[in-house]
């Protein structure tokens, strides 16, 4: 890996103060969005400053930045992150996050350990701000965060970047590459990439980033650990639903899934009377609209908030509450993974892979093609293209151990054989903070 090469000039130039004046232009649609937002998540209309590169330093300056936009790029980069904790030429160590349900947890994860803001809007004396404040040696974006202003200040204070976990879909691609000369002007100020996959490395090579500065590690989040304690709270909630019963998650849902999961588990219930369905939508703010549509469809609930007790005839649980999915996946026989019927790109699959849990999802998975490709070619999970399919496919599970238990460690075993991009990864940041001031 190399530092951040100089930014380019003449059209690519004009390009970029074009974005910029955009930018302005969008600034209070922006703001307007977080407040509309705020309707259902009242944190989004807090902590406006922050994103406008205005907060109060950090005690300590310095170290290493890593960006992680939301709840799942903050799990993987947990790993990365407390390694970061322990190399003393790595300190301090800043989080970034995007969203409020990220900022939750990275304090879960980090406590007071690291410094915590919103990622600045991608104004350049919003992102000049943040750096005045943070004065980061080094920064660490995860999978898909590349933003020309602040690669470009970056570049111009000679901070080194690294995107890591990093993926690119054919379809971001082929939107890049209309952009022409200032998508390669942006990527070639990526420092270095940390690329899932081979097909991931070749498209952001394709756009501009040099070949040497490219690597191949594969993603991080195979290297996910499963703590004691998580497996412990999963027996125990099993326990309390019932171990001789039938029951399957929802992780990660959207709008528009619900309807097709609720409808899925109807069918079900009509072979499996006793099956359970675990709901757990991906946002908070739909934590409400999804128990009223378990309600509309006469299906007995017990929200995880109400600690209320899931009875023989309980027919959903829903996980209303955030950073549990871990404990759901692992008091489960089988899991479907959200994003994925609706066109949002999917979710992670692998956390029910490590579980050994059998993983079906939906048609719309390029955010995760990779991974998804490669369960479903070891026969690890199953692919359905609507609320029929997916319903089919639970029950054959439910009704069959065997093919559930098979599927399941096919999966883990996807898992356990493709670890070791977090060393891969790591390797890279050691000679980042070795060339870094």
């Amino acid at each position: 890996p190399t530092r951040c090469g100089p930014t380019g000039e003449g059209t690519t130039g004009l390009m970029r103060r074009l974005y910029t004046l955009l930018w302005v232009l969008a600034l209070p649609v922006a703001l307007l969005r977080l407040l509309w937002r705020s309707r259902k998540a009242p944190a989004y209309r807090r902590r406006w400053a922050e994103r406008l590169g205005r907060f109060d330093p950090p005690a300590r300056t310095g170290g290493v930045w890593v960006h992680a936009v939301s709840v799942g790029e903050t799990q993987a980069a947990q790993p990365l992150v407390k390694r970061l904790l322990a190399e003393p030429r790595a300190q301090p160590v800043t989080v970034t996050t995007t969203t409020p349900t990220g900022s939750v947890r990275v304090g879960e994860l980090f406590g007071d350990q690291v410094f915590h803001v919103y990622l600045p809007f991608d104004l350049p004396w919003a992102v000049d701000g943040f750096l005045d404040r943070v004065r980061p040696r080094l920064l660490i974006m995860l999978e898909t965060e590349i933003w020309p202003n602040l690669l470009a200040s970056c570049a111009a204070r000679g901070i080194p970047t690294l995107l890591a976990n990093g993926r690119l879909s054919a379809r971001s691609a082929r939107r890049y590459a209309r952009l022409d000369g200032f998508a390669r002007q942006t990527f070639r100020a990526l420092g270095a990439v940390a690329a899932q996959a081979e097909t991931d490395a070749g498209r952001f090579v394709a756009l501009g980033v040099p070949a040497d500065r490219v690597r191949v590690t594969g993603s991080m989040k195979f290297d996910m650990a499963i703590r004691g304690s998580v497996k412990e709270q999963a027996e125990v909630l099993r326990r309390d639903w019932g171990t001789d019963r039938p029951v399957w998650v929802a992780a990660s849902t959207h709008e528009g899934e619900e309807e097709a999961v609720i409808d899925a588990h109807r069918r079900l219930l009509r072979r499996l009377p006793e099956a359970l369905l675990v709901l757990v939508p991906r946002h908070p703010e739909r934590f409400d609209r999804a128990a009223q549509l378990v309600r509309r469809a006469g299906l007995p609930m017990a929200r995880r908030t109400d600690r209320a007790a899931v009875t023989p005839g309980t027919a959903v649980f829903l996980g209303d509450t955030m950073g549990e999915l871990p404990v759901f996946l692992g008091a489960a026989d089988a899991a479907f993974v959200g994003g994925s019927l609706v066109d949002i790109g999917g979710h992670n699959v692998l956390e029910p892979a490590a579980f050994g849990v059998p993983v079906v999802f939906g048609p719309h998975m390029h955010n995760f093609a990779a991974i998804s490709e490669m369960l479903l070619a070891a026969d690890a999970a199953v692919q359905v293209r609507d609320a029929q399919a997916l319903a089919d496919v639970v029950l054959r599970w439910l009704g069959d151990a065997s093919e559930r238990t098979r599927i399941g460690e096919n999966g883990r075993r996807v898992v356990e054989a493709n670890r070791g991009a977090l060393d891969r990864t790591w390797q890279m940041v050691v000679e980042l903070l070795r060339e870094g001031r």
